[in-house]
């Protein structure tokens, strides 16, 4: 008897008829995915006031370097603390998973990683992985603090995921419950001449479909720019399959 587990044996025409049903299933959900990304394109975006300054290969540097030049900029909060000697694992695999990330660049949008420990940490642990990802640290500044990624209640006021401490504590049994430490998520910054703003940013379960370059733009103001979006009138786009 065949021990390994495996889904159910039926005939093509068994198989045809639920793979029919749950490619119903998966249209709706493509459309309702299509909704969300119009209203996340949407959202209003809000100045920062802070001037944030980042340690980089090239020194000392304001946020305003990071996007490089680009419109758009998205930030991947990789956990790491300052007593830490590597790298989140769970940050790692989702780093390594993001593969070629050209198609950014190409629709005016960055893609960097920021991280509380000291920068000759990071640079150490992004050798040893092989990255060649844009990494910053936040070291001795507010942005991690700001943002939600490195929870202190001596620091700032507890809250994660949207959430106020009340609330998190009733889902302590439905989900991970922390007041203090680091935790990971992903950021979008859109910049108007000199000033940024913030546009998004997404938290724990929210953050894990986002390891390819589609899904990455669409958490952007500006989407995929592709001409299938429903996007506001004046939004870049280009044909599709073009």
């Amino acid at each position: 008897m065949n021990t390994v587990p495996h889904p159910p044996v039926e005939s093509r025409e068994a198989w045809l008829a639920q793979r029919k049903g749950l490619l119903a299933q998966e249209k709706e959900l493509t459309a309702q995915y299509d909704r969300v990304n119009a209203a996340r394109r949407r959202l209003p975006m809000v100045k920062l006031e802070k001037a944030y300054e980042f340690d980089g290969p090239a020194g000392r540097v304001p946020m305003l370097d990071l996007f490089e030049g680009r419109r758009q900029l998205i930030v991947y909060h990789f956990m790491f603390d300052p007593d830490w000697e590597q790298g989140c694992s769970g940050c790692t695999g989702m780093v390594d998973a993001l593969g070629d990330l050209s198609m950014l660049a190409d629709r005016n949008t960055t893609y960097v990683l920021i991280s509380r420990a000291p920068l000759a940490k990071l640079e150490k642990y992004k050798a040893e992985r092989g990255w060649n990802l844009p990494w910053y640290s936040s070291f001795g500044g507010d942005f991690n603090y700001d943002f939600h990624v490195t929870l202190d209640p001596a620091v700032v006021p507890l809250r994660h995921n949207y959430r106020e401490p009340d609330e998190m504590e009733s889902r302590k049994d439905a989900e991970p419950y922390f007041q203090k430490g680091e935790t990971h998520g992903i950021s979008v910054f859109f910049r108007l001449d000199d000033n940024v703003y913030h546009t998004y940013s997404a938290y724990a379960r929210g953050v894990e479909s986002l390891t390819d370059a589609y899904r990455l733009l669409d958490i952007t103001p500006y989407g995929r720019q592709e001409d299938f979006e429903d996007s506001p009138s004046g939004w870049p786009q280009r044909p599709t399959y073009g």
